[in-house]
């Protein structure tokens, strides 16, 4: 009865919690570096390089369970009442699906033969209505016979108490922590098996209040249920203030006890599942077996091993600090960053895709509605060669781009059928004769040092700096060949190399937006050796950078 109240109990909180909000993050990111251990951190520079496939495992926290449940000796007595166990344990992650488990565990049993026991070859009977089981007597138990003189010794009601001690090792294998079809797990079911050590006190209940006298189990009576033959058995030892002594132990014992413990090896084996309330804290039910290799746990040892079974309700607490270790790894999906990669890529190398382009007109040929324009041919967005005045000839082959439509229809070189006035038809004749007066154009610079502008402290531009600007800005304007070199100095620390590049870039900025000169012919130059009160403009011919980013953004000055 007990059993089904915990598990119902259990049940309920199973099902308040499948109502809650559903999991929907992985558990831990791989960008975080607080939870990997400084011996992992050589493969996280490597993954981070795309140099190592594989993130490393990052640091978890350990589990700390409580367990309370039943427990029972399966052997040759039969279990009387409820027993009980308490236990805790402490496991932590190897992988998501291993771990290791270590734990103690305190067992109480009780258990009365509902059949008389005899030293006999066979089973038999005593009276017509009182039957027996045959043993091979060991011990105490070699007293018994059916034909003794002395009614009390002719047969016994198997029974002991046991209190154990056992410390366990598992390793367990976590069934359903990986999945292909959702993220992190809400149950952990899994398997478990390992070594324990027992230490168990076995004592058995077989004399009188005098401690020396046999008590007759005889004339009790053994035709009821089993349950009643128990409590008859158990309420006549009460009555007679039979003392609990240790149980005999047979000759030939497989245990490692001296005196009135026995010290076993055993092997533990088993079945769980936990059901995870929130990061810290899960709830479960699990099953532990334990072969103790040994047959006197229950007080008579008839060649068979003994088992115990403890079926528990365990809480669980996840200890650890979260900002440096992520939850026991059974509850996370190995296969979250595979598929979070695969959904939104942040850390694949992924080549640039390649969209052909046959007619190299910057239009796809997935949207190219013209896939063999002409190269260099002007198109629109759909790759269509453009026709500015609309004649039906291409931009790129009309010979006049835009012909008043009075003039239509055209030629197949896009001109139109007007007659040309009579000023065109002069120049043209020029043209033609070869007669144009040709401009010449010089390719020499012939600016030298152009201008020294002063700063005050900062980088802005005063009234009598900006009227200085907008005299150099004439001189620059009337020599096209020339490039200005825009030179700012200060190099001695940080903070002067920004202030170098402010005032560089404000008087870059003015001539561009206020004065109209090209940026290409602005050379960008800062953080030199020299005055860095000034700014120097100087004429050449040579080439360089026209912007550079700010070398140290987080120390600009207020202007």
């Amino acid at each position: 009865m007990i059993q089904k109240k915990w598990l119902l109990s259990l049940l309920l909180v199973v099902m308040a919690q499948l109502t809650a909000q559903a999991q929907i993050d992985w558990g831990w990111s791989w960008k975080d570096s607080a939870v990997i251990a400084n011996k992992k951190m050589p493969q996280r520079a490597e993954f981070l390089a795309n140099e190592f496939p594989y993130p490393p495992k990052p640091r978890s926290m350990w589990e700390i369970g409580i367990s309370l449940g039943n427990s029972r000796i399966i052997g040759d007595v039969t279990n009387f009442k409820f027993g009980y166990g308490v236990g805790i344990t402490a496991r932590k992650a190897l992988s998501n699906v291993v771990s290791l488990r270590g734990g103690i565990l305190y067992q109480q049993t009780v258990g009365i033969n509902p059949i008389l026991s005899t030293n006999a070859p066979t089973d038999g009977f005593l009276t017509a209505t009182t039957p027996y089981r045959a043993i091979t007597g060991y011990d105490d138990y070699a007293k018994y016979a059916p034909a003794n003189t002395n009614k009390a010794l002719r047969a016994f009601a198997a029974n002991y108490k046991n209190n154990s001690y056992t410390g366990t090792i598992d390793v367990i294998i976590s069934t359903n922590t990986l999945s292909y079809y959702r993220g992190n797990p809400k149950w952990d079911i899994y398997l478990f098996g390992g070594y324990a050590l027992v230490a168990a006190n076995v004592t058995t209940r077989l004399t009188g209040s005098d401690s020396t006298s046999p008590f007759d189990f005889s004339a009790l009576n053994y035709n009821g249920t089993k349950a009643s033959i128990q409590n008859d058995v158990n309420a006549a030892l009460n009555a007679a203030n039979s003392p609990n002594k240790v149980a005999p132990l047979k000759n030939r014992r497989r245990d490692l006890g001296t005196g009135d413990m026995i010290l076993t090896h055993a092997f533990s084996f088993g079945a769980g599942v936990s059901y995870k309330i929130n990061d810290k804290i899960n709830v479960g039910f699990e099953n532990r077996f334990i072969n103790t290799l040994n047959g006197d746990m229950d007080g008579l040892h008839t060649g068979r091993n003994d088992y115990f079974s403890y079926a528990s309700a365990q809480i669980k607490i996840n200890l650890g600090n979260k900002s440096r270790k992520v939850q026991p790894l059974y509850w996370l999906n190995p296969n979250n960053y595979v598929y979070n990669e695969l959904n939104a890529p942040r850390h694949m190398k992924l080549a640039k895709p390649v969209l052909a382009d046959a007619d190299k007109d910057g239009v796809t040929d997935q949207f190219d509605l013209e896939p063999n324009t002409p190269l260099g041919a002007p198109v629109d967005s759909h790759g269509v060669s453009k026709d500015t005045d609309g004649d039906g000839v291409p931009d790129y082959k009309d010979k006049e781009l835009l012909t008043p439509q009075q003039c239509f229809p055209v030629n197949t070189d896009g001109v139109g059928n007007c007659p040309d006035p009579a000023c065109c038809k002069e120049l043209k004749d020029l043209i033609t004769n070869n007669k144009m007066p040709q401009p010449t154009v010089s390719t020499e610079c012939t600016i030298g040092n152009l201008l020294s502008l002063p700063f005050r402290g900062n980088a802005r531009l005063t009234k009598e700096a900006q009227q200085l600007l907008a005299d150099a800005a004439v001189t620059i304007k009337a020599n096209p060949a020339c490039k200005i070199k825009v030179i700012g100095y200060g190099s001695a620390s940080k903070s002067s190399q920004q202030l170098s590049w402010e005032r560089v870039n404000a008087v870059v900025k003015y001539l561009v937006e206020k004065q109209g000169i090209s940026e290409s012919r602005l050379l960008f130059v800062y953080a030199q050796d020299g005055d860095a009160a000034m700014v120097d403009l100087q004429g050449t011919t040579e080439d360089g950078p026209n912007t550079v980013p700010a070398p140290h953004p987080n120390l600009k000055s207020k202007n």
